[in-house]
């Protein structure tokens, strides 16, 4: 257990000052896109990160309270945040809707070390272990019986994909990131790559563990998918877009150092392409 607090721990306490969840609206008209109606949804000192849309009213995050990390829910329609769990003795990271459940997966990392992946009822919040053999870092959900994550091993991070029906884990690839999406009218999966000092965007196809390299994106980590095919790549206080097989390069999206944003971090949008949340460290 002393490797998982080796690893583990330094990556999320990169962001682990105080981070906020903001929402935009996004529309398109031509080749231009608008981001406009920014908001402030977490409002919370502390660490708020790892947005994900359970709904088209609601988003879940991990967020801060009493001291410790918890999966929070925040209702667009509301304006209000809710809590899915209470953790006495550990917190959770990476609160995704798990396909054809009401359910959400996470990842827990209690007080005592011990990492491990977990479900937890929507209403009740009681939880279950989904993968006893692997320290599951960062997961995404390629359907409702196959993970694709960052797993640790030797202190260092491997992608592996994970059948839960037949209890399978499959190593794919090594030196690999925190972003998993889906890329959209494919059957492909994006993930991050690292090569030197760089990182990469790669497409895998999970069925058949076919691996294609997209685009090298130097120092960012996150990125998202937009329902049209466009990548967007969160640097600094912007976010860049490139389209595959159209853009030969990285331009800007949206510049939000108007706003004193001084880092963005994680991105993801929803099934429209109407909202977008990401993760801000301020200024």
């Amino acid at each position: 257990m002393k490797k998982i607090i080796f690893l583990l721990l330094p990556l999320l306490s990169f962001a682990q000052g105080n981070t906020e969840i903001f929402l935009f609206d996004i529309s398109k008209k031509g080749d231009n896109w608008k981001v406009t109606n920014g908001k402030n949804i977490s409002n919370n000192e502390g660490y708020d990160s790892q947005p994900h849309f359970y709904s088209k009213d609601l988003i879940l995050f991990s967020s801060t309270r009493n001291k410790q990390t918890d999966i929070a829910a925040y209702s667009i329609t509301n304006n209000k945040i809710s809590y899915i769990n209470n953790t006495p003795n550990g917190g959770e990271y990476s609160p995704q809707r798990i396909p054809k459940s009401e359910n959400i997966s996470a990842v827990r990392l209690d007080t005592d070390g011990k990492q491990r992946f977990y479900e937890y009822n929507f209403i009740t919040g009681k939880d279950k272990e989904l993968i006893k053999d692997l320290v599951v870092a960062y997961p995404l959900w390629y359907n409702k019986n196959t993970i694709v994550s960052s797993v640790i091993v030797n202190d260092s991070l491997e992608l592996f994909v994970s059948d839960l029906e037949m209890k399978k884990n499959t190593s794919v690839t090594k030196n690999v990131g925190r972003s998993f999406h889906k890329i959209p009218k494919s059957k492909f999966i994006s993930f991050m790559k690292k090569n030197g000092e760089n990182w990469e965007v790669w497409g895998l196809n999970p069925d058949t563990a076919i691996m294609k390299k997209i685009i090298s994106v130097g120092k960012s980590q996150d990125i998202c998918w937009l329902k049209d095919g466009t990548m967007l790549v969160a640097s600094g206080s912007k976010i860049l877009k490139f389209k595959p097989k159209k853009d030969t390069e990285l331009t800007l999206f949206h510049d939000f150092s108007h706003l004193k944003f001084k880092t963005i971090s994680r991105i993801t949008t929803n099934k429209k392409s109407k909202k977008l949340a990401i993760t801000v460290e301020l200024q």
